[in-house]
């Protein structure tokens, strides 16, 4: 065979390999796109660049894989829920108190579940594996927790965040663990206008 053939032969199998390549990279990142939702996104802007935002987010995968994250158990379920409603109760007259509360609950309830505790960030980016519709709005809740411990939030801020704690609470008390597909609150301020039914009654409750 001529040498013209080869070449052309080797330059064919390169292409190809090439195309093949471009291909299972666009997979991948589709993949991760619908797996993550807003979170790939997020991370999208925070890295910069696109490969280290998608290693990254198969990072997490890799790390919640191999953790044994646990449905709840019925009566601690009902435990849970009833200790939410005790302290939502109470957002009218301490509402400082009562989000520094909800996140405690919500750290009691992630770590019954199984997540690691030990940093929130850490933490927080493999909840986004399981929960990314609504991991951003936990972020949100925290930081107006930490403001709210040295009495710089206010009270709207405290009412946003109880509700956002409250989306990722309901999430995590799903006997299966697996996120929901309806929108989940923004961590915008007029995100409870959008709420759910049962999401306007917390409101209601918390005014």
């Amino acid at each position: 065979m001529a040498i013209w053939a080869w070449i052309l032969i080797a330059v064919v199998v390169i292409v190809a390999a090439v195309l093949a390549a471009a291909a299972m990279r666009q997979r991948r990142t589709t993949m991760l796109r619908q797996q993550f939702g807003p979170e790939y996104e997020r991370t999208m802007q925070e890295r910069d660049d696109r490969r280290a935002a998608e290693s990254d987010l198969r990072d997490r995968q890799k790390q919640r894989d191999r953790l044994d994250i646990r449905p709840l158990a019925e009566p601690t379920r009902a435990r849970f829920a009833a200790e939410w409603r005790e302290l939502q109760e109470r957002f009218v007259d301490q509402p400082a108190d009562t989000v520094v509360a909800a996140d405690g609950l919500v750290y009691r309830v992630m770590s019954e579940r199984g997540y690691p505790m030990d940093n929130f960030e850490a933490q927080a980016k493999l909840v986004s594996v399981d929960h990314p519709s609504v991991v951003e709005n936990y972020r949100f809740a925290h930081a107006v927790c930490e403001r709210a411990q040295s009495q710089q939030a206010s009270t709207e801020d405290l009412r946003a965040a109880l509700l956002h704690y409250r989306s990722l609470f309901d999430d995590l008390l799903q006997s299966d663990g697996a996120d929901r597909t309806r929108e989940a609150p923004s961590h915008r301020r007029d995100a409870p206008d959008r709420e759910e039914p049962e999401q306007q009654s917390t409101q209601r409750g918390i005014r």
